[in-house]
């Protein structure tokens, strides 16, 4: 595909950097904006000066610009109707996370994208930042030797207001995906069972469970614990949360911050009760765009070079399965196997 007739679906905050990206792009046009709140869409023109016709119904857009490429920034309920509207008509979607609001909807989106041939990716951007690639780069050379546990602290008292606070789930689905697909991203393993226990604890400012404890095994043999909370006050991680996996080597770590280390032992001397070790800094020298830029790049160049982008829906489904299989073991109190 060497140029993009873009129609932007949803018309909310999230749609600007969208907007903003595709302008950047001398191969991409934005071609027609939609919004189930015509106002919304026409409010939007106004705004970024785009001199783009307006639509309430997406099928009536796309058959009327001649789009080729769809940008799902709406609301997650609205995912699956978007997308699959989209992939139906003959466009590829690069959409906003998650897939849908249950994994049966999230599937049903993957059979249509599987039965048009049309693509579909999903952002996912926190794996297109300098230190993750780093440390996925670290977890795959071996040097901590085979993993066997990885670990991720995430504690951050945030205070959004509005419909979060309303959730039954808002740390496991609203944010816990990017960390469950961070994992995935920084072991190459997927999920094959869950434990979870959610709990909202004393001063929680939220209706729903605001903090859980997550026991994922991993197809690779390896266990991956989440500790995470949405209402810690103060002590907070980086929203990239705090790492810690362990090889047969040695273990690696990263706060989400600063460059990833570890502590490999050191072959040199000789073994004992704590065995010495070497310790090392991981160079972080990806030169990618960062964030919600980066993902779309890779977005783009999987169109362009007829491949499937990192992010695509048949990847995407797994971290899914990771956040739906938590919800599922949490009300039930059993484990879950995928």
């Amino acid at each position: 595909m060497n140029s993009f007739k873009i129609i932007v679906a949803g018309c909310g905050g999230m749609s600007n950097t969208w907007l903003d990206y595709a302008a950047q792009r001398e191969d991409a046009e934005i071609v027609g904006l939609v919004d189930v709140h015509l106002e919304a869409a026409k409010k939007m023109a106004e705004q970024r000066n785009l001199m783009v016709p307006t639509f309430s119904d997406l099928s009536q857009a796309i058959e009327e610009t001649k789009a080729n490429l769809v940008f799902d920034v709406t609301i997650p309920a609205a995912h699956k109707q978007i997308v699959t509207t989209a992939l139906k008509a003959g466009c590829h979607v690069f959409g906003e996370k998650p897939m849908a609001e249950s994994l049966e909807d999230a599937q049903a989106v993957l059979e249509v994208a599987d039965q048009t041939g049309n693509k579909y990716a999903v952002m996912q951007n926190r794996r297109y930042l300098k230190q993750i690639r780093a440390f996925h780069d670290l977890l795959s050379s071996d040097t901590i030797g085979t993993i066997g546990s990885l670990h991720a602290d995430f504690f951050i008292g945030a205070h959004f207001g509005g419909f979060r606070d309303l959730m039954d789930h808002p740390l496991i689905l609203d944010m816990a995906i990017h960390t469950f697909d961070q994992a995935r991203f920084i072991s190459g393993a997927n999920p094959v069972s869950v434990y979870c226990h959610e709990y909202n604890p004393p001063g929680s400012w939220y209706k729903g469970n605001a903090s859980a404890i997550c026991i994922f095994e991993m197809s690779d043999g390896s266990v991956f614990s989440y500790n995470g909370s949405w209402c810690a006050e103060g002590m907070n991680t980086s929203w990239e949360a705090d790492w810690r996996v362990t090889g047969s080597k040695g273990t690696a770590c990263w706060d989400g911050n600063s460059n990833p280390t570890y502590e490999v032992i050191d072959s040199n001397q000789q073994s004992s009760f704590i065995n010495p070790m070497k310790k090392g800094i991981v160079e972080c020298d990806w030169n990618g765009q960062e964030g919600h830029w980066g993902c779309l790049d890779e977005m783009f160049a999987s169109l362009k070079e007829d491949r499937l982008a990192e992010t695509d829906c048949h990847d995407n489904i797994e971290s899914m399965k990771m956040v739906f299989g938590a919800i599922e073991s949490a009300k039930t109190k059993q484990k879950i196997m995928f």
